[in-house]
């Protein structure tokens, strides 16, 4: 596992101009976007008043995906074991259900609490840190949250639909969630910081990787990309807030809806991920 972390670190290594130049050619196509996006749209989506500038920013945000996460996270998977992927893949979501179990609380959601509370101590102790699933072998249910669902379970509108740079769909309330959220998460306390950032770009990369089946899926469909996400997205994200909405209460049955729980049979509602090799 070590030689290949080594062998994928230097597959990606680059000298700091060549950095600079990235990011200097990124500035200026993000702000050629903010420039163009002014054009207004026909008929527009009532849930999307902002249609025209999220296009362009999702214009942008393909662009990006193509010169820099793309290339990075296809290496990724070509120099990554599948075992190890999943490793990554299963330490980051460990991970994430410490901030579920939170919002979980929050939302006063008792046996999703409890349940992300076990997940998290199961696969932690009894799953090297994370790098293993006990919890879902165990038949221990995930509840996926954040603070824009939390915000949304005690009565918050969504807002309009928002493409963000770089992080991309979102809401207008999702937005004003994600500072929060970025302090609930684990990774921002770690020390020294090179780890932390560290840890951030394998996250990021290791997302990506899992989603490459699901863009090439969509770039080789014939419709429109930019309504399919932004549908779909939207259709996800009302989904959680009636399940936890419905009756005011979690209690823990499967009447057929949509609970809140992920099986780690979706990817978030949207496409298929590609099984590790």
């Amino acid at each position: 596992m070590m030689h290949s972390l080594l062998t994928f670190r230097a597959s990606i290594a680059g000298d700091r101009w060549s950095i600079s130049r990235l990011a200097t050619g990124l500035a200026l196509l993000l702000g050629a976007v903010l420039l163009t996006g002014c054009a207004t749209v026909a008929n527009p989506d009532p849930r999307d008043p902002l249609e025209s500038y999220n296009r362009s920013m999702t214009n942008f945000n393909e662009q990006v995906d193509a010169m820099v996460l793309k290339p990075v996270a296809t290496a990724y998977k070509e120099v990554m074991p599948g075992p190890v992927r999943t490793g990554v893949s299963n330490f980051f979501a460990n991970l994430g259900d410490v901030w579920s179990f939170v919002n979980n609380v929050l939302q006063l959601r008792g046996e999703a609490a409890a349940s992300s509370f076990m997940r998290v101590n199961v696969n932690t102790f009894m799953g090297l840190g994370g790098l293993l699933d006990i919890a879902s072998e165990l038949g221990i249910d995930r509840y996926k949250q954040d603070f824009g669902l939390t915000l949304g379970r005690w009565g918050v509108g969504t807002g309009p639909y928002l493409v963000l740079p770089i992080l991309g769909p979102s809401t207008v309330r999702d937005t004003f969630a994600l500072p929060v959220d970025m302090k609930g998460n684990v990774v921002s306390y770690v020390d020294p910081v090179s780890a932390r950032n560290s840890l951030y770009a394998l996250r990021v990369v290791d997302t990506r990787a899992n989603l490459l089946r699901a863009s090439s899926v969509l770039d080789s469909a014939a419709l429109d990309k930019y309504s399919f996400t932004r549908d779909v997205y939207l259709q996800v994200r009302s989904h959680a807030g009636e399940a936890q909405n419905a009756d005011g209460k979690d209690d823990g049955k499967d009447d057929g809806k949509d609970d809140g729980k992920d099986d780690g049979s979706a990817n978030n509602g949207v496409l298929p991920e590609e099984p590790a090799r």
